[in-house]
């Protein structure tokens, strides 16, 4: 059987003190997890997790992905990013334009983020996480949709975008050009298989879908750990 999105996760510097800032902006319950981390755990089942692991790797420029936080009206977005604010964000310049409706954040750890004005028709519907927005090639959009059986939901321009079939969060890549990959990245997706799955045989179909194998191993912590198309890093949980 097909792994499922079970978490996105963060290398944190401090992960409990990231998890509360998530915590607070999102609303989201948070709870300890494995390896000194912590996890936030979506109001729906069905979501995905965010975790936070301890990690000490510098920040190189900007990350790969980031968050875009909907607003359902004005005062709506002013109140998502005072909060933010108050719980130790920042304003941060990557070169948006003055008239541009989004607001660009970064939490405590240097991990940007944005608020989206309000009437934003390509995140209807979707939650509070209206999208994970990736930089990416339409190769790796194409990879994750038959990855996780997430249809397409837009193709246009070497942009892509994936959505469950339940709905929720968009998984997004921009298209070239594609910055080079400095270093392992900050966030990363964890698969996980159900029960009882085979997950030799889930590995071999991730590599034939495009994955590749690394040379790190953590037998230990029951983890396959792979690249996508464009190098990022993920990994399969062994049931």
């Amino acid at each position: 059987m097909t792994s499922h999105l079970f978490a996105i996760c963060f290398h944190a510097t401090r992960p409990s003190g990231l998890a509360r800032f998530w915590s607070g902006v999102l609303g989201w319950e948070s709870a300890a997890g494995p390896d000194n981390g912590m996890a936030l755990l979506p109001p729906d089942p069905a979501g995905f997790r965010i975790r936070f692991l301890p990690g000490q790797e510098p920040k190189t420029g900007r990350n790969r992905a980031h968050f875009d936080l909907t607003s359902t009206s004005p005062e709506d977005q002013r109140r998502t990013v005072a909060r933010a604010l108050e719980l130790g964000g920042q304003h941060i310049d990557v070169g948006q334009l003055p008239e541009d409706g989004h607001v660009v954040l970064a939490d405590p750890d240097g991990n940007e983020f944005c608020v989206i004005e309000p009437g934003n028709e390509f995140l209807a519907g979707t939650g509070f996480i209206g999208a994970l927005a990736c930089d990416g090639t339409q190769e790796v959009g194409y990879f994750w949709s038959k990855a996780l059986r997430w249809p397409l939901v837009w193709d246009q321009d070497q942009e892509t975008a994936i959505q469950s079939p339940h709905g929720g969060t968009k998984l997004t890549w921009g298209g070239p050009p594609v910055a080079p990959k400095a270093g392992t990245n900050r966030l990363y997706f964890e698969l996980a298989l159900p029960a009882g799955a085979d997950g030799a045989a889930e590995v071999d179909r991730l590599i034939s879908l495009g994955a590749t194998r690394t040379n790190i191993s953590d037998d230990e912590g029951g983890r396959i750990l792979l690249l996508d198309p464009d190098g990022n890093e993920f990994s399969v949980q062994r049931s």
